[in-house]
């Protein structure tokens, strides 16, 4: 979760008095998917690449009991802008000529066959349980992924084309 802050302050001889604090949680909206195929939405409460699982607050049921995921039946996480996305948009899997994403190009397929191109900002390394990719689509409904490393088939390092 991501928290911001805002202070209303004013001066008085010599203090500051502070007049409001207003705390706003924003939570993080997350599309959950299994190997299995089975999907879930809802936002994500502690998680880490380097735990085994993780909380979930279904997305019909936000002021419900959080559920309890574990990375190792999932296929990836995906944090997302709008949990149904557009059906219609077809995701660009290509960088565009120019774009210089920060870390490695990668294109990766999971077992199921879908392809996700994107970059990682530290290298891949498929003896972690997953890695986040930032995908090449800045348009993609996808923020980023945390790609499960026993879902996926195969890993390819993208490079640039020279002139």
């Amino acid at each position: 979760m991501k928290r911001s802050e805002t202070f209303t302050a004013i001066a008085n001889p010599g203090k500051i008095a502070i007049l409001e604090v207003q705390k706003e949680m924003e939570q993080t909206k997350v599309v959950v998917r299994y190997t299995n195929g089975m999907v879930l939405k809802g936002f994500i409460q502690n998680f880490s690449p380097n735990k085994d699982w993780f909380h979930l607050i279904p997305a019909d049921k936000p002021s419900g009991e959080t559920m309890e995921i574990f990375l190792k039946r999932l296929k990836a996480v995906f944090v997302v802008r709008d949990f149904n996305g557009n059906p219609q948009y077809n995701e660009r899997k290509t960088y565009v000529v120019g774009e210089n994403p920060s870390g490695v190009k990668l294109e990766v397929t999971f077992a199921d066959g879908e392809v996700i191109v994107g970059s990682t900002l530290l290298t891949y390394d498929p003896k972690r349980q997953g890695n986040f990719i930032i995908p090449a689509d800045p348009q993609s409904n996808n923020i980023r992924v945390f790609v499960v490393s026993s879902a996926v088939k195969s890993v390819k390092q993208l490079y640039d084309n020279p002139d």
